[in-house]
């Protein structure tokens, strides 16, 4: 009887899994111009997501995305750029002077891309954003944050999720270099918190068409708090914690003019790290500032051009009750859509996964509708 009662509570669970499996996105909009969009330029938001059988839990897709996909080969261009502080900004292009759709560099469609809190122009989502891309004839660059690709940094600054100034004056050297070529942007991770702060402080008053925003994390109050979580600290808190100060420990010569480098080290959360490092890099009074300053969700209301967010409700960098749907709905510029499975940055698909996951097609055809549609969502 007990065996019996234990096989029908995990047939049970099971069928509840699967179902969840077979769910279609949720696509949140309170624009029907904009929803008619997508469903006829961008299809792949309203088709059903299937998850790699095998690994189709969030933590795990989490865990084994780096390792599984393919690293594409890309060439870059680097790019040193000077800030008003006197710091220097490493900037990553592929031109794509080989392009057959767009062979005059002066119109050629450019793509920013934006990695995540400690990633750069080598990982391998970017990567295949760049071969989505390129396929298309378009040009990308990468905006790697102060200190992170190898670049010494010139003042005791780095960066955080909060302070836009660095991708200020990236989006308006790009756009300098080619004002007469359509220009959008994709965020990933912190990128796309960084990229929708942005947004929200300029509204309308950018050179960018568009956006697209894959697993940011909403609320940083409900992200650092899931992530504190006994099996996420394990699997996840402590390792990030580890590569943030591996990212500043070559600096410390640097800045420890300004801080306590010691005490940075000894940090064993993310939080431990804001609240020692990041917040005082940028004079914030109390941690609890830093993380209200740098929630996306606070200022989602006045993006001002045409955005569209990729989630998975399982990603517990971004818990899915964190992300702000009502407040999406109030913004007709702001397209949500939400998977029941994907993890952070995941998205696995296939029996195999190694090449294209479902938020690469989510982005290919997202930026090819922009560039080659945009006139039908820019009137809206």
């Amino acid at each position: 009887m007990m065996i019996s009662t234990v096989i029908g509570i995990e047939a049970v669970r099971n069928i509840s899994a699967c179902r969840a499996l077979l769910e279609k996105p949720q696509l949140v909009s309170s624009n029907e111009r904009f929803c008619r969009f997508l469903e006829e330029y961008c299809p792949v938001v309203t088709e059903t997501y299937y998850p790699t059988i095998w690994c189709w839990e969030g933590r795990v897709q989490t865990l084994l995305r780096p390792f599984i996909t393919s690293r594409p080969q890309v060439q870059y261009r680097n790019e040193l750029i000077r800030t008003a502080d006197g710091g220097q900004i490493s900037l990553d292009w592929f031109d794509n002077n080989d392009s057959l759709y767009y062979p005059d560099a002066s119109t050629r469609p450019t793509v920013l891309l934006l990695p995540g809190l400690t990633g750069t122009s080598k990982e391998s989502y970017i990567l295949h954003m760049i071969h989505q891309s390129e396929t298309l004839g378009y040009r990308c660059v990468v905006f790697n944050n102060r200190g992170i690709a190898g670049e010494e940094l010139l003042t005791p600054r780095t960066y955080c999720a909060a302070n836009t100034e660095d991708l200020e004056a990236v989006i308006h050297h790009i756009h300098n270099l080619h004002p007469s070529a359509p220009f959008m942007a994709a965020g990933v991770s912190m990128g796309g918190m960084l990229l929708l702060n942005y947004l929200g402080k300029t509204g309308r008053d950018t050179p960018l068409m568009a956006a697209a925003i894959f697993s940011a994390g909403w609320n940083v109050f409900e992200s650092v708090e899931s992530l504190e979580k006994p099996l996420n600290w394990l699997l996840f808190n402590y390792y990030l914690t580890t590569c943030l100060q591996s990212s500043i420990s070559r600096h410390r010569q640097m800045l420890e003019k300004l801080f306590d480098m010691d005490l940075v080290m000894k940090a064993r959360t993310v939080r431990e790290f804001d609240k020692q490092f990041t917040s005082v890099m940028f004079g914030y009074r109390t941690i609890d500032d830093y993380y209200e300053d740098a929630s996306p969700c606070r200022k989602l209301k006045s993006v001002g051009i045409p955005v569209l967010c990729l989630n998975s409700v399982d990603d517990v960098f971004s818990p899915g009750h964190a992300i702000p749907v009502e407040t999406a709905k109030q913004n007709a510029n702001v397209a949500l859509v939400l998977t029941s499975c994907g993890g952070h940055i995941g998205f696995l698909e296939g029996i195999w996964p190694r090449k294209c996951t479902y938020m690469d097609r989510v982005f290919k055809q997202f930026v090819q509708a922009v560039f080659e549609h945009g006139n039908k969502i820019f009137s809206m």
